[in-house]
């Protein structure tokens, strides 16, 4: 099997190149269900991914489930987000909310999404509507119900030869442990990699499109989603994907008039192995509540697309979202080490340290850094998108700038420190050559998030969903110890640096 390989956006960018490159005019061939050789081909190279058709689901699920998509569209509960790509920002085609754990988030495209609080037993989570409400209670429920299948389907992968159904369709079939390569590992390390902890919900109208990219490899028409990876989850998890096409009849029943290729009136999920140029491609039609699981690895050797229809469709894509470094209970920890350096008994403004230590230093500004640019002003990014839904975040957030403030107070103290006579110059050299970094990348960032805020395409959003430069604050300002723009200080910094070494 011949594969292009590739590690890096800049690899990966110039490996598809140079495939379309050598492909010239010509297309890779894929197959769909009307070809022959369409469920062999399953079968041997896309065996770990598995659709379950609507008819498999619980009616009253689905009932539920797809009320609450038009619940949360009708509330404008559903978000373009503007991300960066190639260092460009750009709002996505499709709108999006994410639900999941309180206190989780999911980043993607240098976005942090913050979830909508699915209820939780215990918890006193309060919703702007009851419809709201019971919208994020019915994806909890949908999740539930895609865990446990999950297990089933993953069991059934290791233990369960492959069986073919009469009408030699591959629907819910389980190859053989030696073809799949599945990694199940120990009870525990499945739940781990099955227990979703947040959906991300996309929904899109390609009648309301303007331009939808084609799909550059097999000619599979328009795409609604690019070829892609899923990002930030945790290793080997399952990723489960809920489809709710709002099709009619005429679409359904369309099917004569594209006797090649996939139908353009339906909606597919596209499937080729990554970077392989010899094996052909899937393109799998999606019909109104079908779901399918992409098992195991499938997301890190394979290559996934979403292939757009005529009609406007939903979607509730589940995942186990790496989340060691993404939730509050981590940052507000992280919080906490940072202000061990600081005697408790003394106010903000005269802020003594307990350690100089470089080493000490320089952890509490990165996490500093961590705080302001990873949280604070990639919420405010947002502008007030979550209060259409719940106001959860507020009193977090807060929190959280309030001990951001307190690090501001650190980072002069430290400031006041060196500025001082009698240090021993090799610490002294130390000290500031880890600040100087630490706050030339502060300042670079903060530059950054100011120019995104302000950018066109950023004013341009609804008033609701205008992100915010937060924090930003002037020269002026009595509650905050240093200026937001961070130039001369860093001016001194390599003033004094220069001077020891002369």
């Amino acid at each position: 099997m011949k594969r292009i390989q590739g590690t890096s956006e800049q690899e990966r960018e110039a490996k598809k190149q140079k495939l379309l490159k050598e492909l010239g005019n010509r297309w890779l061939p894929y197959l769909t269900p009307k070809d022959a050789e369409f469920y062999q081909l399953w079968q041997e190279n896309y065996c770990k991914l598995i659709l379950r058709e609507a008819s498999r689901i619980p009616e009253l699920l689905h009932k539920e489930v797809q009320q609450a998509f038009l619940t949360l569209r009708k509330h404008g509960c559903l978000f373009q987000d503007l991300v960066q790509i190639k260092g460009k920002n750009l709002l996505t085609p499709v709108s999006r909310l994410l639900i999941g754990n309180p206190g989780y988030t999911y980043k993607y495209l240098n976005s942090r999404l913050f979830t909508v609080p699915w209820p939780v037993e215990g918890s006193n989570i309060k919703y702007t509507e009851d419809e709201i409400f019971a919208a994020c209670r019915a994806f909890s429920k949908l999740n539930d119900y895609l865990h446990k299948d999950t297990i089933q389907a993953l069991n059934k992968l290791r233990f369960v030869k492959s069986e073919q159904n009469e009408d030699s369709t591959i629907f819910g079939m389980v190859p053989e442990l030696s073809k799949s390569g599945l990694d199940m590992g120990d009870d525990m390390e499945l739940k781990k990699r099955t227990t979703y902890n947040l959906t991300l919900l996309n929904y899109m109208d390609p009648q309301e499109m303007s331009y939808l990219k084609e799909e550059p490899y097999f000619g599979m028409g328009k795409m609604a989603v690019s070829w892609h990876h899923d990002e930030n989850l945790v290793e080997r998890s399952t990723v489960a994907v809920y489809s709710y096409s709002c099709e009619g009849p005429e679409v359904i029943d369309c099917d004569e008039r594209s006797p090649e290729g996939r139908n353009p009136a339906l909606w597919h999920v596209g499937l080729k192995i990554a970077w392989d140029i010899e094996t052909p491609g899937l393109a799998i039609p999606l019909h109104q509540g079908d779901c399918y699981l992409m098992l195991d690895d499938l997301n890190t050797t394979h290559q996934h697309c979403v292939l757009a229809g005529l009609q406007p469709r939903f979607s509730s894509t589940h995942r186990v979202a790496e989340c060691s470094v993404g939730t509050l209970d981590y940052i507000f920890k992280q919080c906490q080490l940072a202000l061990q350096n600081v005697k408790d008994d003394m106010e903000p403004r005269a802020m003594h340290l307990r350690s100089l230590e470089s080493s000490v230093i320089r952890q509490g500004e990165e996490i500093h850094n961590e705080v302001e640019f990873e949280w604070l002003r990639q919420f405010g990014f947002h502008g007030h998108r979550y209060k259409k839904c719940t106001d959860w975040w507020h009193l977090p957030m807060s929190e959280l700038e309030g001990l951001w403030k307190k690090m501001e107070c650190v980072t002069n103290a430290v400031l006041c420190e060196i500025r001082k006579k009698g240090w021993p110059m090799e610490q002294k050299n130390e000290i500031i050559a880890d600040l100087l970094a630490l706050l030339t990348t502060r300042q670079e960032l903060r530059m950054e998030w100011c120019m995104r805020c302000r950018s066109q395409i950023a004013q341009n959003l609804p008033e609701d969903q205008r992100p915010m430069c937060w924090p930003y604050w002037e020269d002026d300002d009595p509650e905050m110890p240093l200026p937001f723009d961070l130039s001369n200080i860093i001016l001194e910094l390599e003033g004094q640096l220069l001077e020891t070494k002369l």
